[in-house]
């Protein structure tokens, strides 16, 4: 019996062979290609998917972490390309992608990968169910992926330009998911980084000492602004929220005066901000004309938002992303929520009554895009789904997806204990946000319903 092992992934895409070859042939396709519930590391790569280009990865099966290198042995223009491990977890990999013409205007994607698991028959048949349903998880991924990025390059209006677009944050959990969007769709990025530039692409800066390499940014086309203290992670302390509150008013007021004062300043700066700014609200449906509410974090997004006024003065197009709940098995409140559902632990938190608002990286990603291309986007921009749920909705779906009981809920005084002031601030408070902006300009969602989105995420 052979202990090579087939596995193919077919889906039909409306995109033409030759386009979606250049879709896997861009910067960024690879990161695109990684489902967030993987953690892998992109080490180096030749930049190329012609034959003797190489790819290095470090990967973690478990807690364990390990090199894949994989070398490209067969390329044809616009049809298909091959590559083999060199070194890496199994014993022997050979992966073949294939753009199959389908007809007018569409093709056939077609990934069949052949591999062998290390130690013979012993491990095909106690590790061989279990790799099998990894890669259907993450090819379907893939191939969703690649199908929605692609139908919304193909999409974009004749003569949209690509620009040069600066980030920051782009490491973070939005910023790691934008930057490829990117790239991939022809844009060029430029991140800027807190520690020495490294790379022609990094741009040095450093908001806690009020420092910024301003002329580097001259002549880029845009910015996105990302940056600021991770909100969800640790106890507000007087220090965290110091901290939080600096981290985004001083690192925009920073870099809204040095961007203003450029010779050729940017068309469009896109800043992070957060549905915090509307507070605590019920039921209320709040789009961006509805008034700001009270409390820390709405305290903190005014002085947000209003630390861009430079930028405003100065006649750049400004706006203010107010995100939501993000939902991603990478981090932020669902990888915090994994555990305690997948045992079985979780419920509702506090009355479960309160709405959250949510939406998922590869929204944000599309939505960031759709703001700096659309000259009549300015101001605030309610960046989140189009459809809020209550926190039971939320438990009752996410305990669906994970096929797990939802039975254990955790009153207020107990979040309270748990996580001190952030409790009423991120998970008590009721914010029912509507995207009205992005909706009248004609943006659309590919994950505007929360089953889907989170069996996206999670790659149930």
């Amino acid at each position: 019996m052979s202990l090579v092992v087939e596995f193919v992934q077919e889906s039909k895409l409306a995109a033409r062979p030759a386009e979606v070859f250049r879709w896997h042939a861009r910067p960024g396709a690879f990161e695109r290609l990684v489902p967030p519930w993987e953690r892998v590391e992109l080490v180096r790569s030749d930049g190329s998917l012609e034959v003797g280009s190489q790819v290095e990865v470090r990967a973690w099966i478990g807690p364990f972490p390990c090199i894949w290198r994989a070398e490209h042995t067969e390329y044809s223009a616009n049809e298909r390309f091959v590559d083999v491990q060199l070194e890496g977890p199994f014993a022997s990999w050979r992966h073949e992608h294939e753009m199959l013409a389908a007809g007018p205007g569409s093709c056939r994607l077609r990934d069949r990968v052949e591999y062998a698991l290390p130690l013979g028959g012993l491990g095909r048949l106690v590790a061989g169910p279990f790799v099998r349903r990894k890669l259907e998880r993450m090819f379907r991924y893939r191939h969703r992926t690649t199908a929605a990025d692609l139908r919304r390059q193909l999409d974009r209006p004749e003569g949209d330009r690509t620009m040069i677009v600066a980030v920051t944050g782009a490491t973070g959990l939005v910023g790691s998911t934008l930057v490829p969007f990117l790239t991939q769709s022809g844009h060029e990025v430029r991140r800027l980084v807190r520690r020495a530039a490294r790379a022609p692409d990094e741009v040095r800066w450093d908001p806690a000492a009020g420092t910024l390499d301003a002329a580097a940014l001259e002549g880029v086309d845009a910015v996105v602004h990302l940056a600021g203290e991770n909100i969800a992670s640790g106890r507000w302390t007087a220090a965290k929220m110091q901290r939080i509150r600096e981290s985004r008013v001083g690192g925009t007021r920073l870099l809204a005066e040095g961007l203003a004062k450029l010779e050729r300043k940017p068309r469009v700066v896109v800043c992070a901000s957060a549905i915090g700014f509307y507070g605590d609200r019920g039921a209320e449906e709040l789009t961006e004309a509805s008034a700001p509410g009270t409390g820390f974090l709405a305290d903190v997004c005014r002085d947000w938002e209003a630390a861009a006024d430079p930028l405003r003065a100065a006649g750049v197009r400004v706006v203010h992303l107010r995100i939501g709940v993000v939902l991603s098995a990478r981090g932020g409140a669902l990888k915090a929520m994994l555990v305690p559902f997948k045992l079985g632990v979780a419920g509702n938190m506090g009355s479960g009554r309160q709405y959250w608002s949510w939406i998922v990286p590869d929204d944000i990603a599309a939505g960031v895009a759709h703001a700096l291309a659309d000259a009549g986007l300015e101001g605030p921009v309610n960046m989140v789904s189009p459809n809020a749920v209550t926190n039971a909705e939320f438990t009752k779906t996410l305990g669906r997806v994970l096929r797990r009981p939802t039975v254990l809920p955790m009153p207020a005084p107990a979040a309270r204990l748990v996580l001190g002031k952030m409790a009423d601030d991120l998970i008590l408070a009721s914010a029912r946000v509507v995207p009205a902006k992005l909706r009248e300009s004609g943006f659309e969602f590919d994950y505007p319903e929360l089953e889907g989105a989170l069996r996206h995420v999670l790659g149930r």
